[in-house]
């Protein structure tokens, strides 16, 4: 299991679209892959789950990833979000 904490600083957070983004690129890994803030942990794969944790400008979040692929899912959505969505 591999964790990395990163802080979602784009203006308007995980909102629609660049919560696709991100899961687009969660499909792209075989690992399992969830998002966790404030103890609540949802599959990174869902759309509904990632919109539903309300991650706005400046929310933490831990990035988790279990798999063969682990660490390079987590680096990979971790740039992701550091490049805030590609927005």
């Amino acid at each position: 299991m591999y964790t990395r904490e990163i802080t979602v600083n784009n203006e308007v957070g995980l909102h629609a679209r660049p919560a696709t983004f991100f899961i687009q690129k969660a499909n792209e890994f075989k690992s399992g892959i969830w998002v966790e803030k404030e103890e609540r942990r949802v599959n990174a794969k869902s759309l509904l789950g990632v919109l539903s944790l309300g991650i706005v400008k400046g929310t933490t979040i831990t990035l988790i990833a279990d798999g063969s692929d682990e660490e390079e899912a987590v680096n990979a959505l971790a740039e992701l979000v550091k490049d805030n969505f590609g927005e």
